[in-house]
Parts: structure tokens; sequence; C-alpha cells
């Protein structure tokens, strides 16, 4: 075999190995963010995740890539509303949640302010 035709086999070669990368950059689905979050949010993820979304839209778009890459790598396998709260709070965001307490009194369930104005009359 002489120079020019193992010149032109390694051509063809690479010709080939690139038409196989083309093909499959093509049949690559996008990946749906909220499937891969959902396959590992537990509990009240979606709540905070939603709220620190709405106070810090452009921080929340980063981290957002950043855990789907790590549920994608196999490094998380599951996060719960309180883990992801302190997660935020480690980066530097400070979200702000709705907090209650309710109380179940008598199959009736009431704020614990509606409880202290009942027990006061």
């Amino acid at each position: 075999m002489s120079d020019d035709e193992l010149e032109a086999l390694k051509r063809k070669r690479l010709h080939e190995l690139q038409r196989r990368i083309v093909l499959s950059e093509e049949k690559k689905e996008p990946v749906d963010v909220h499937k891969v979050l959902d396959s590992v949010f537990r509990g009240r993820s979606w709540e905070v995740f939603n709220t620190a979304n709405s106070q810090y839209p452009s921080e929340m778009a980063e981290i957002e890539h950043q855990l789907v890459s790590l549920i994608s790598e196999g490094k998380l396998k599951e996060i719960d509303g309180e883990q992801l709260f302190a997660l935020l709070r480690k980066v530097g965001l400070r979200v702000s949640l709705n907090t209650g307490i309710k109380i179940v009194s008598h199959g009736k369930t009431q704020s614990l302010s509606e409880k202290i104005k009942e027990s006061e009359t």
C-alpha cells in the first residue's frame, strides 16, 4: 500500500467519523429540564425553586443548569425543599418564603393568629 492510498483511507475514515458525529448530534433530543428536575425533587422543592426563581431569575437559570448537569451525571439523586433552601443560602441567595403556623383543632384548621384571637374571647 502506497502513502497516497494510506492518506486516502485516512481521509475517508476521518470523513466517516465526522459524518457520524454530525448524525449523533442531530439525533440528540433537547433535554426537558422540568422532567429532569422533577425526577429528583421531593417534598417542597418545587415551591422553594419557583419562589427563588421569581426572586432571582438570572441566578436561578445558572443554578438550574448546574442541577441538571449533576443529575445527568448521576451525582444528584434526590433533593428536598429544605436541602434546596440550604443550598441556595450557601450560594448567597436569601430566598424569602411564605411561612405560617396552622393549628388543627376539632377538625378545623386555623392560623395561629386566629387561634389566639379565638382563645381571647
